[in-house]
């Protein structure tokens, strides 16, 4: 995880953009460069290092003897760097995985670059002899990255955040700041005056394809029809490949299905590749929390070292503010479960040495993981609204995992979402799936069945969503923050909400409660969140799982079974 920054087309002196380039310096504690480019005065970059490969020559902007007209800024992972580096015979003058994406555009061009990348990622590349700037963002968005272009100033900025960008000269339309869109790169001219002009956007990619890299490198091939071993293979390479790291990896584990697979794969692979600590694993709730009941029995399984957090109601209430200028967003599924995630970050920064962190983001959009799949008309419709959840994921649960944990300088990566593991799930038939025998997920759960993994009662545990597995089931996380909620916004304040707020105007207190401090840190910036994250065909105002009858009929308000 580090955070990127770029400025083009402006006449600005170089120092008057450090304190917006500083804005995001919590997603690279350990190195910041601001660089101006050779002969072209008004190209800035600026870059925040969290160091996790190679930390002797992983410094950028990357430059290289060979091509010394490239500055290439990204941040990200590239997973398959080696493999591409031998099958190419590239010359490496580092062991950074980022030098990748130079050699690759000068062997193939911008299109081959994108396209070859095994990994996440989220670029500004900048090419001297050409005049040109491409930028660009990773299949499924999980490297964030803001883009402002102002086509009349001819200025065109970028940044990991949007608060790096906020607040910039000439930064008045506030419709020109928005998130760069996943699997695109974009083409920009730099004209004589220095000014940047748009080109092209091209889409690279489609995560519901096999991705070129996977069928012209060396990788695990999944056999016709054989879906649950497919699923078995693909899952566990999409964590073996995220163990390249020079810093000590551990995960976040709730007891839930993904985040214990995800445990149990880290814990099981780890023996075999000699890492040489044991892997740390990580739990928080509050008193009575389901998800550190669960969290425990699956840490004894895999024999992890086991760390649980608690944290009390006025500890997250607390911790609302930061979490949503962290977050640049309103939405309130999603504050509700990064306040649990920031939380346990903290504790991860403050207390241990691990910088990775694996989780489970992800499976409950591809695999149906939510229990309102249950209610789907059919599998056709399942799989539309699975398809569109992880388009938009960008948005929601990746937003929360990528800066609930860069706000303290840890790099989160997720397993679940990998291209090929993706693309090659969506390639089962449609009715393969959906919930079965009343079972979310069953598909997934079953390609693990009877491997020992996982506990039984782990890897049939049923749903709960993060936000609600870390509060006792008497009283959930959502019902602590409304009651103290109702105690600040009047019902004249809520009255007035959709004439304040007529872009999403809120539908409760709750709701309002998170817009007045969003707009407070990002001013008439709603539209960096198209709609409020609800539960589709069920009637319901909340996007809690508890206020579902399915939930309410499951076995997941006892704990018995976890706690035995």
């Amino acid at each position: 995880m580090c955070g990127i920054w770029a400025i083009f087309g402006s006449n600005e002196d170089v120092h008057k953009y450090c304190e917006s380039a500083c804005k995001i310096a919590h997603r690279g504690p350990d190195a910041f460069c601001l660089e101006n480019v050779n002969h072209l005065a008004n190209c800035l970059f600026g870059f925040h290092r969290l160091a996790i490969v190679d930390d002797v020559f992983g410094m950028q902007p990357m430059r290289l003897k060979a091509y010394p007209h490239i500055w290439m800024m990204y941040n990200g992972e590239i997973y398959n760097f080696k493999k591409l580096r031998e099958q190419y015979k590239f010359d490496f003058t580092s062991n950074c995985d980022g030098e990748v994406l130079i050699h690759l555009y000068a062997h193939g061009g911008i299109d081959f670059m994108a396209k070859m990348l095994d990994g996440v990622f989220a670029f500004c590349l900048l090419d001297t002899q050409t005049k040109k700037v491409f930028i660009g963002r990773d299949t499924i968005g999980i490297r964030p990255m803001f883009r402002l272009y102002l086509e009349d100033d001819g200025i065109l900025a970028i940044c990991s955040e949007a608060k790096g960008i906020v607040g910039l000269s000439n930064t008045h339309d506030c419709a020109n700041i928005e998130p760069f869109p996943p699997a695109h790169y974009e083409e920009y001219d730099l004209l004589m005056n220095g000014k940047a002009m748009f080109v092209s956007r091209h889409k690279f990619h489609l995560y519901d394809e096999t991705p070129k890299w996977a069928l012209e490198t060396q990788t695990p091939k999944p056999e016709v029809d054989e879906h649950l071993a497919n699923i078995r293979l693909l899952l566990t390479e999409a964590v073996r490949k995220r163990f390249m790291a020079n810093r000590r990896i551990g995960c976040f584990l709730s007891g839930g299905l993904d985040s214990s697979l995800v445990s149990a794969l880290v814990a099981k692979l780890a023996t075999e590749e000699g890492v040489s600590y044991p892997i740390q694993t990580f739990s928080i709730g509050m008193k009575g929390s389901p998800d550190v009941a669960a969290a425990r029995k699956v840490a004894a399984h895999i024999g992890s070292e086991h760390h649980e957090i608690g944290f009390t109601p006025e500890e997250g209430i607390e911790a609302v503010e930061d979490v949503i200028y962290s977050l640049e967003s309103y939405d309130i599924t999603t504050i509700r479960a990064s306040v649990g995630m920031y939380l346990v970050s903290k504790y991860v920064k403050k207390e241990t040495d691990t910088v990775v962190v694996l989780s489970g983001e992800g499976a409950d959009e591809l695999c149906q993981g939510y229990i309102y799949f249950h209610m789907s008309p059919s599998a056709e419709d399942a799989d539309k609204e699975s398809r569109r959840l992880l388009d938009d994921l960008y948005l929601y649960d990746v937003l929360r995992g990528d800066r609930t944990t860069s706000a303290f300088g840890l790099e989160i990566r997720v397993p679940f979402l990998d291209h090929h593991f993706v693309s090659n799930f969506l390639s089962i038939p449609a009715k393969l799936r959906t919930p079965r025998h009343g079972v979310e997920k069953y598909i997934l759960r079953k390609a693990f069945d009877g491997s020992g993994l996982l506990p039984e009662e782990i890897l049939w545990r049923p749903k709960e969503a993060f936000s609600d597995g870390v509060s006792s089931t008497e009283k959930s996380w959502y019902q602590v923050l409304q009651e103290f909620i109702e105690t600040k916004v009047t019902d004249g304040m809520f009255e007035d909400a959709p004439k304040m707020y007529p872009f999403n105007p809120p539908k409760s207190k709750e709701a309002y409660y998170y817009r007045q401090i969003f707009e407070r840190f990002y001013p008439n910036r709603s539209s960096w969140i198209p709609y409020f994250w609800m539960p589709k065909w069920v009637n319901t105002d909340d996007p809690s799982a508890r206020t579902l009858k399915h939930y309410k009929e499951s076995d997941v308000e006892s704990s018995s079974k976890i706690n035995a």
